[in-house]
């Protein structure tokens, strides 16, 4: 991941302290009247005095002050010891991150609204965070109903997969809860994750009830690859208001049901792993579960900061150069000589 930022400034800024005697030189020269006598210029111009008379001319007016020339081009070059130019610094993240694979209840019962607006949508509010808080990690999501399918495989394009999850919604598969084959589908997507460095999420907020793959068989393939299952049971306790049967228009009505999660075989399942089973009850409870998950499942990650400088040193050189000529030219070209 990188990071760049810009900003303008001067490489050797102490340079810059030259500008001080350089007012005092200018604020000597005119208390000395340096600026007021014309005599100090230094050069004649071939004129008549009607010619003079007439113009005052763009001659007069540009060489009559011709010093002034050489005080802006001494400024210049002060300017150019100091080196203006744009900094910019790249930060490089890198590290050994761990694969993750989530997986995400969509049967029905998710659009419950003891969370808001329901639970589904503020799981996937804050799955979008927690994508955001492993940078180096390679992440999938699958999602399972009564059946599964895999949303996205394992990937480091975390832009991309949070354009994804607002895609997750209830009945894009057939409705149920099928637990075992929600996990089955995730390790599937691990298959080339050495052991001891992949870990699955699963988030559901009800009881197996469909399904080819048996929960604990999951698991246990889980276990033989070496992957770590965390598990969230999603509801609050007691009552909730969430869809109790679907009219013929495919509308669902609601009415208030028991919460019911198997916290007993999630504990089972995520024990057998060396993984955890976590309740979340309310929004601030599914967050804090998704922390304390990044704190025990740490990927090693190093920050390189490269500084670059660009230098635009040349526009006060050319400059410098303009005001040299301005001041040199009077003498070159327009001096009336004996």
């Amino acid at each position: 991941m990188f990071e760049n930022l810009f900003k303008w400034g001067f490489e050797q800024p102490l340079f810059l302290l030259l500008i001080v005697p350089w007012l005092l030189i200018l604020l000597w020269k005119k208390n000395g009247g340096y600026w007021q006598d014309k005599s100090q210029s230094g050069f004649l111009f071939p004129l008549t005095n009607a010619d003079r008379n007439t113009s005052e001319t763009v001659w007069s007016r540009v060489f009559y002050r011709k010093k002034w020339f050489l005080d802006l081009a001494i400024l210049m070059l002060i300017l150019v010891l100091a080196r203006p130019g744009n900094f910019s610094e790249e930060m490089t993240i890198e590290g050994e991150g761990v694969d993750i694979m989530i997986a995400i209840d969509l049967s029905s019962s998710m659009l419950a609204t003891d969370f808001y607006p329901d639970r589904l949508e503020a799981a996937k509010e804050l799955l979008a965070d927690f994508i955001d808080s492993r940078p180096v990690d390679r992440i999938g999501i699958v999602a399972f109903a009564g059946e599964s399918f895999t949303l996205s495989p394992l990937t480091t394009d975390h832009s991309m997969l949070k354009q994804l999850i607002p895609e997750l919604h209830c009945g894009m598969i057939a409705d149920g809860t099928a637990i075992g084959m929600g996990l089955a589908t995730a390790l599937a997507r691990m298959r080339d994750t050495p052991p001891e460095s992949g870990l699955v999420i699963l988030l559901t907020d009800g009881v197996n009830n469909t399904g080819t793959i048996e929960p604990m068989t999951a698991a246990r393939m889980a276990e033989q690859m070496g992957i770590t299952l965390y598990s969230i049971g999603v509801g609050s306790e007691g009552m909730a208001r969430a869809p109790i049967r679907r009219n013929i228009d495919g509308s669902l009505v609601f009415g208030n049901v028991r919460v019911e999660i198997d916290e007993a075989l999630l504990r089972e399942m995520s024990a057998l792993t060396g993984g955890r089973y976590f309740r979340a009850d309310r929004e601030e409870t599914l967050e804090e579960i998704y922390n304390l998950i990044n704190e025990l499942e740490v990927s090693e990650i190093t920050a390189e900061s490269v500084r670059y400088f660009r230098s635009w040193y040349r526009l006060p050189m050319g400059l410098a150069l303009f005001f040299c000529f301005l001041y040199l030219i009077p003498d070159v070209v327009l001096k009336k000589f004996p």
